[in-house]
């Protein structure tokens, strides 16, 4: 009886211990949140000019170094393992955030007297220290602690891989690299019949529905509605989502039927509107809340595309290569934004590197350019996200075997919610 009370005895002291560090954990975890949002801190947008623009200065620069630097001192006082596993996550995201905002204030103390009167849009390139910022907002927009150097060289591969892909179809086909591309051309792949593109897209939708619960647990939806662009301001771009609608853009020119299978998938579902239904859903923390990381939710777009055998799409050699054909160029722009945000390239360079590795393009490559120089890092995105989301679910099949199960894998990924990589990777693979 004497050893069972000292172990009661420990128990009791242990355990009031544990609630009050989780209190005060709370209570600064409220504090971080209170200060933040009366900073006025702007979010990140797509334009370098933009964000640039709203850059702090004087006083304001000041504040913010003394509160990212006053929360990291803060956070010394805890220790993570004595915390729930919510506010686990919560003092990663602080102390990420705090170390990635001091970094960029770092930089902002040598811009401000370099800055010019009038931030031009030549190109983050040709600013004062446009690569240091390059550098930043690579960092920024992934959501991952990566280099520029890290990121071309993942560029080059993706962009051999995805080619094997498309040479791959290309010889089930039969055809040699020129009959093949010109037979791309055929009018037979192309419509302007507005009717024809909205049907063929319900009965993806339908096909992707019937077919979901093989991948995910959850099926119970918002629904999706599918509707013609009338935005010209978005109509280079094949399709895009908003507000539980997913818009094709069928305007001058006849629509790509290639693009039916991929579009939908990584657009509506269970793509974006699939994971913002999701999102929607989730009980995040205040601290989560301020943040947002596109290379999850972009990255989770473009790993959706791969879903779509097991969806019930990519039925021929056709559906298939269009995702291949859309994916060479995210491959490919990898590659140029480096290139041309850090390294220095020329329009020509970087249309030179575009005609070496993607034929039948040529018509959108000065639009990818200049995307890529008014956008620098959004661009990156894509790629690296999805590759995360593949990497992780190739770990944990060689890991499992037979037990691996793909829908909780994607219960992982998606009932975290948008966090940077280095936290959901720990999360999902335990």
């Amino acid at each position: 009886m004497k050893g069972v009370l000292i172990f009661i005895g420990v128990i009791t002291c242990i355990l009031p211990c544990g609630c009050k560090a989780q209190n005060s954990f709370t209570a600064f975890e409220n504090k971080f949140v209170k200060q933040y949002g009366q900073l006025n801190i702007l979010q990140l947008q797509l334009s370098y000019v933009d964000n640039l623009q709203q850059l702090p200065d004087g006083n304001n620069l000041n504040k913010q170094e003394d509160f990212f630097a006053q929360s990291l001192a803060g956070l010394k006082a805890f220790s993570p393992s004595r915390l729930t596993p919510q506010q686990q996550t919560d003092y990663s995201l602080i102390e990420y955030e705090s170390r990635l905002m001091l970094g960029m204030l770092k930089i902002d103390k040598q811009w401000q007297p370099l800055k010019p009167a009038a931030i031009p849009a030549t190109g983050l390139y040709t600013l004062p220290l446009g690569k240091e910022w390059y550098a930043w907002f690579l960092k920024r927009w992934v959501g991952d602690d990566v280099t520029p150097d890290e990121i071309y060289a993942f560029g080059l591969q993706q962009v051999e891989e995805v080619k094997k892909h498309i040479d791959s179809i290309r010889m089930q086909t039969g055809m040699d690299e020129d009959k093949f591309y010109a037979y791309l051309e055929d009018v037979s792949f192309f419509t302007a019949d507005h009717n024809a593109v909205q049907a063929a897209f319900e009965q993806v939708k339908d096909t992707v529905l019937h077919n979901l619960h093989r991948l995910f647990t959850n099926t119970d939806i918002p629904a999706v509605a599918i509707r013609r662009g009338t935005n010209n301001a978005l109509a280079q771009a094949p399709g895009y989502y908003s507000d539980n609608t997913f818009y094709y853009n069928l305007f001058d020119k006849p629509y790509n039927t290639r693009q039916y299978n991929w579009l939908f998938i990584h657009e509506a579902v269970p793509g974006h509107h699939y994971q913002h239904s999701i999102a929607a859903a989730l009980h995040r923390t205040p601290v989560q809340n301020l943040f947002s990381y596109m290379g999850y939710s972009e990255g989770w777009g473009a790993y959706a595309e791969y879903l779509g055998k097991d969806l019930g799409l990519y039925k021929t050699w056709y559906d298939e290569l269009g995702k291949w054909e859309w994916d060479i160029v995210r491959s490919v722009r990898l590659p140029m934004d480096v290139g041309i945000n850090y390294y220095g390239w020329t329009d020509a360079q970087a249309l030179a590197f575009w005609k070496k590795n993607i034929r039948g393009q040529d018509d959108i490559a000065m639009r990818e350019i200049n995307r890529i120089k008014r956008w620098p890092a959004q661009v990156v995105t894509y790629k690296y996200g999805a590759a995360k989301f593949l990497q992780w679910r190739q770990q944990l099949q060689q890991q499992q075997g037979a037990r691996f199960d793909i829908k909780a894998f994607h219960d992982k990924v998606l009932n975290s919610g948008p966090l940077p990589f280095f936290i959901l990777q720990k999360i999902v693979l335990g």
